[in-house]
């Protein structure tokens, strides 16, 4: 009887060198300090879990010095829970400040390590010694990115070898104290396709691709296609004759990581293709993209195609030992169970796959750099730290429905993720493909304020998610009235609303309360009621507005609401309906917003003004300027994540409207001295701030992408305007 497919689980844990600064995930996550995170895992139904007991942090200054003292707790941990650690030893590390990995005392030197994890913790009998070893060494002997920075293929090799010399010299010592240890040898696994011209360079690259796994299963001999280039570089026959002999090497589960730019495409015509991806091989200049982008015949690409390419190579156990999308939350979800699925399909074939590891379990910083800038870039995972205590997300949820069920439904599977959809082709081809939708009938989500700035971004977005959706108006459906509503709600059946119309006239607010009130607190209301009883989830907005101004903070969620217009009045009334009516609505307050999309906005306007060689005068009066992309992205996850009770949602900064006016003008490269104080008093401060975790990019940052989104071109006014 064939055994159920496993879901293990994966803290991304590297330790890398980038110069003379270690980068270590586990600290940076936060991982480090819970321990209970332990628990988090295992409430998901993980009992097999991929765990740091790493070199650089138990011997950092000698092999001859080890403090165990932060792993024999954990150790103890996962026993009590039951959950089975896959030791990693070395994690894209090149090792503590006294060895490298071109030191010819490094493979003993892990080996040593080794040997003291085993002793220390003889219970343990899964391990691998070095994750990824081929990728690690493209990364840090050929392509530069880590330490020791080599850009050779003379570096490149010597690495590897030394990483799977390791690696044997690794199991050796373990097996001696823990004869019945098993190897878990992980590396990433991608494709190249080619233009015919680059055919040589794809099936180069292609034969480079398992050298990892071929050395550690003794098939690199003199017949294989790479020997006679291992000896060019310096390898020594001694050294690859290791590999022949050792019978013991081969890995007893061949660990897959693969990821979506792991496929790749060659291609002489680099104009084709955005600049970043032009390069070449010394004879021929090309660009190289990811081959997701191009239009291959259906099969070639994904999990299932290198999966079964692996089983077929090598007729050995295998184990999808990472699988992780940094996308948005409905992409990660589609991702996570797309393997999923693929695994199955496989299995069914015959491959002998036991596992799908769900990686980076609470997220993971800078990889969108390979850990080369320091810019805090976080990436979620089933826990998301940006919290007071990391938060539950979707791909939680799933994680724990695959673990002890098999499988996992939500909405946003009815639609294949963007590798699957036309909007990932560079040249999107004329006519639209419908294999992206995976039901023949896709749920959908329903968005009100089709007239607004809000819910015309909503539609774009969720379009551009793969998000089935209707966008409705007030003739529509009118959310002040409950017979509209349910009829509505009835015709089209969402799976949840997202509720963007309201009154937003603040200042006319104050001579027409009536309609204000109606529009914001009445409608919000009707709508809560009639989601509440149907059991839909229900996303709607608020406002800072909801704040006088006088706390002389940014506020937060807890701060009591205190109104100074009536339009802050409307929107309060609306928070204390909603929540009463429906316990499980999501209110995101927001501050005042600028999108690159309409002209309804501060930033347009003031720019709009300058470029017409006009000054403007701005209140000083403290805002939190939101980017309606990353309020309406961020907003959707948290939707899907299932967020309830209010939550505030605002780009990371604070400042005042003429200043936010003058950090727009300069970079549009228009003369900041134009804006003015407008010289209200006394000054108001109504920015926001989180207790619930900060989910939204800094304001410096939206700004910036704002210029390059805008459907304006900002420079070319501002030359308009210099040749008048």
């Amino acid at each position: 009887m064939k055994r159920p497919l496993e879901l293990w689980g994966g803290i991304e844990c590297t330790v890398a060198r980038v110069g003379d600064e270690y980068r270590d995930q586990s600290l940076e996550t936060g991982y480090s300090d819970r321990i209970e995170d332990l628990d988090r895992i295992a409430e998901l139904g993980i009992r097999t879990l991929r765990h740091p007991v790493l070199w650089e942090r138990i011997s950092p200054e000698s092999p001859d010095r080890t403090d165990f003292t932060w792993h024999d707790e954990r150790m103890a941990r996962l026993q009590t829970l039951g959950i089975r650690a896959i030791a990693g030893l070395c994690h894209h590390g090149s090792g503590p400040r006294y060895t490298h990995m071109l030191d010819p005392a490094w493979p003993e030197l892990l080996a040593r390590h080794a040997a003291n994890v085993a002793k220390r913790y003889p219970h343990l009998d899964l391990y691998t010694p070095v994750n990824e070893p081929l990728t690690t060494a493209r990364f840090s002997g050929l392509y530069g990115h880590w330490y020791p920075h080599g850009t050779s293929y003379e570096t490149f090799l010597k690495i590897l070898v030394n990483e799977c010399k390791a690696t044997v010299l690794s199991m050796r010592a373990i097996r001696e104290i823990q004869p019945d240890a098993k190897l878990v040898q992980t590396d990433d696994m991608g494709k190249t396709f080619s233009t015919p011209l680059l055919a040589y360079q794809a099936e180069h690259e292609n034969q480079r691709r398992f050298l990892s796994f071929d050395l550690l299963c003794g098939m690199v001999d003199r017949d294989h296609p790479w020997w006679d280039t291992f000896i060019r570089s310096g390898v020594s026959e001694k050294d690859l004759a290791l590999f022949l002999d050792a019978g013991d090497a081969a890995p007893d589960i061949i660990g897959i990581n693969h990821y979506l730019t792991s496929e790749r495409y060659l291609d002489e015509d680099m104009k084709r293709y955005p600049e970043h991806h032009w390069g070449g091989n010394g004879r021929h200049e090309y660009a190289d993209a990811e081959a997701v982008r191009i239009p291959l015949p259906p099969g070639d690409l994904g999990p299932a195609a290198r999966l079964r390419e692996v089983w077929e190579r090598y007729k050995r156990p295998i184990a999808v030992t990472e699988a992780h999308h940094g996308s948005t939350r409905d992409d990660q979800l589609r991702w996570l169970v797309e393997v999923w699925n693929d695994v199955n399909t496989l299995r069914d074939e015959g491959a002998d796959i036991r596992a799908v590891t769900v990686w980076s379990l609470f997220g993971a910083v800078d990889w969108n750099s390979l850990l080369t800038r320091r810019n805090g870039f976080y990436e979620p995972g089933p826990f998301d730290v940006r919290a007071p205590e990391p938060r539950r997300t979707a791909l939680a949820h799933a994680a724990e429905a695959l673990a002890k069920t098999g499988a996992y439904d939500h909405p946003v599977l009815d639609r294949a993720g963007w590798w699957k959809r036309d909007i990932r082709f560079y040249r999107r081809p004329a006519k639209q493909s419908r294999s992206c939708w995976l039901a023949d009938e896709p749920r959908r989500l329903l968005i009100t304020g089709a007239t607004g700035t809000l819910g015309r971004a909503f539609s774009r977005l969720a379009e551009f998610r793969g998000l089935n959706h209707v966008l409705l108006s007030r003739r529509d459906m009118d959310i002040a009235d409950a017979k509209s509503v349910r009829k509505a709600l009835a015709c089209y059946r969402p799976w949840a609303v997202i509720n963007t119309a309201g009154y937003v006239r603040v200042s006319e607010a104050e001579n027409d309360a009536a309609a204000c009130f109606r529009e914001n607190a009445l409608g919000a209301d009707v709508l809560a009621k009639a989601c509440a009883d149907l059991g839909i989830p229900l996303v709607t907005f608020s406002s800072d507005l909801v704040f006088d101004g006088t706390l002389d903070r940014p506020y937060v969620e807890s701060d009591e609401v205190n109104p100074a217009t009536v339009y802050g009045a409307s929107k309060a009334e609306a928070e204390r309906r909603v929540l009463a009516a429906h316990d499980q609505a999501l209110i995101i307050r927001t501050s005042a917003f600028f999108g690159p999309w309409d002209r309804y906005n501060f930033v347009w306007s003031i720019l709009n003004t300058l470029s017409k060689g006009e000054g403007v005068a701005a209140s000083v009066d403290v805002v939190s300027p939101t980017y309606v992309p990353d309020l309406v992205n961020t907003s959707l996850d948290l939707l899907i994540d299932g967020g309830t009770g209010i939550w505030h949602m605002a780009n990371i900064g604070e400042l005042s409207w003429r200043d936010l006016a003058a950090q727009a003008a300069e970079r549009a490269g228009f003369d900041p001295s134009l804006v003015t104080d407008a010289g209200d008093l006394p000054v108001l401060n109504t920015a926001l701030s989180t207790e619930r975790g900060i989910l939204m990019p800094r304001l410096e940052n939206a700004l910036d992408r704002f210029f390059i989104d805008s459907e304006m071109d900002w420079s070319e006014e501002r030359l308009k305007m210099a040749a008048e």
